[in-house]
């Protein structure tokens, strides 16, 4: 078994946080090893090209934050590779390309569905006035008690059930606050009327890398650490010896002064010695969403949008497509234009077992019925590409269960930071984030 020199710190995982910790550490002087499994660094930020089509493989990322100071790196890491866009997202609803956010369409939704909607959001108003709703207790009474009956079952509620593929009212709602806003009253009013209003102003305007998909982010960010990753090294073992970390493939082994995880909590405790029955039971109870993106190529165009959401399952299984051609005219050739559609699933569900072909019929002819795409024959290229974890999902059990998995981390010296270290549905601004704390922190 052959062994490297000692580092300081070891960093499982060369995804977005991953490279980030790496950069912010060696620019403090720390000396890290980043150890990623796969043959190359990006994790759900990375990207396909072929046939002249780029893909971000783990679906549709773009650049945006109300965090000043992760924008700012975001975009000064990529320099002159950026280009900038004006929002323009929708929701299919019953044939009609409605605004986004929701509650800010109102006025071009069929008349009975406004009005539906627009009652219900008033009379919850005044029951809430009246104190006459309870507290809610899960995602979907949280949904109502915030939006109303209407807007909750045309849109809220068909859309969430779809992309978490999980039921909302078996869903936490201690992480909506911050992710999801609660509309202004004001806001309602003036959307069911048809005064123009925004929701979501931070998305309204976002950066994409010119070339290279998103991976082109995370090659920037790992730049001056390249020669400090190691890809290739799937972590099978990690022990303590002697007050430090021996971290082994099989074959090689990494002795550092302490670990940073940054791979999945499922990934990092089949690792470890002595796991308690109690800790293995509540990481197999965290629940998560693998994604499926299909990707498609079309000569010709596509509309003017940014992305757009699909609640209804008549249409199809995914819940959003994106249009990278319109966020990078280098993302697609001359005169051809690109879809991205994703589809959440879990494990032994219909989605997994469909083959990929099947994947590809069931999409296109989805976005043919959307007018998404005109005739099957502009397809010019497809691929499906599968990621296992992509969303966390946040049902009754998770703070109970992922305290008891990162207190266990904790205690063994092993630092998560990342979206499925830390267990968070968090966006590549919050990963960021999170390590840009971390290292503040970290000594």
């Amino acid at each position: 078994m052959s062994n490297n020199k000692d580092v300081k710190s070891a960093i499982l995982g060369g995804g977005l946080t991953g490279v980030t910790l790496a950069r912010l550490l060696q620019e403090r002087g720390d000396d890290v090893v980043v150890l990623e499994r796969e043959a190359r660094i990006g994790g759900l930020c990375r990207s396909r090209t072929d046939a002249g089509f780029t893909f971000d493989i783990g679906g549709s990322h773009i650049i945006f934050s109300r965090d000043a100071e992760v924008l700012s790196f975001m975009c000064g890491v990529l320099g002159e590779n950026i280009g900038r866009r004006t929002r323009n997202t929708k929701i299919l609803y019953k044939g009609r390309f409605i605004k986004y956010p929701f509650e800010n369409g109102l006025a071009d939704l069929p008349k009975d569905d406004l009005f539906f909607c627009i009652s219900e959001f008033v009379k919850t108003l005044i029951a809430a006035e009246k104190g006459e709703i309870p507290p809610p207790e899960n995602f979907a009474e949280w949904i109502g008690a915030t939006f109303g009956k209407g807007i909750a079952e045309c849109y809220m509620l068909p859309y969430n059930e779809k992309i978490w593929n999980y039921p909302p009212e078996r869903m936490s709602l201690h992480w909506v606050e911050g992710r999801i806003p609660r509309p202004p009253v004001e806001d309602i009013i003036k959307s069911a009327i048809g005064i123009e209003t925004e929701g979501y102003t931070h998305q309204s305007v976002f950066s994409y890398p010119a070339r290279g998909g998103i991976e082109a982010l995370v090659a920037a960010i790992a730049s001056p650490v390249t020669p400090l990753v190691r890809t290739g090294f799937s972590v099978r073992s990690i022990r303590e010896e002697d007050g430090r970390f021996l971290v082994s493939d099989g074959s090689k082994t990494v002795e550092a002064d302490r670990i940073i995880s940054t791979i999945p909590l499922q990934a990092l405790l089949p690792c470890l010695e002595d796991v308690p029955e109690e800790v293995q039971a509540a990481c197999n109870a965290l629940r998560y969403n693998s994604l499926c993106s299909i990707c498609i190529g079309l000569a010709g165009s596509v509309p003017d949008l940014s992305w757009l959401y699909i609640p209804e399952i008549r249409i199809g299984q995914f819940n959003r497509v994106s249009f990278p051609s319109n966020y990078s005219t280098a993302a697609a050739p001359d005169g051809h234009a690109s879809i991205l559609a994703e589809i959440t699933f879990n494990e032994g569900d219909a989605v997994s077992q469909m083959p990929d072909d099947d994947l590809v019929a069931h999409t296109v002819a989805g976005l043919r019925e959307a007018g998404i795409i005109r005739d099957a024959e502009d397809v010019v290229f497809t691929s499906v590409e599968r990621q296992q974890y992509a969303y966390v999902v946040y049902d009754l059990d998770y703070e109970k269960n992922v305290e008891i998995v990162r207190a266990f981390c904790c205690d063994r010296g092993i630092a998560l930071v990342g979206r499925f270290s830390e267990f968070e549905y968090l966006n590549m601004d919050g990963c960021i984030r999170s390590a840009m704390d971390f290292v503040r922190t970290y000594r």
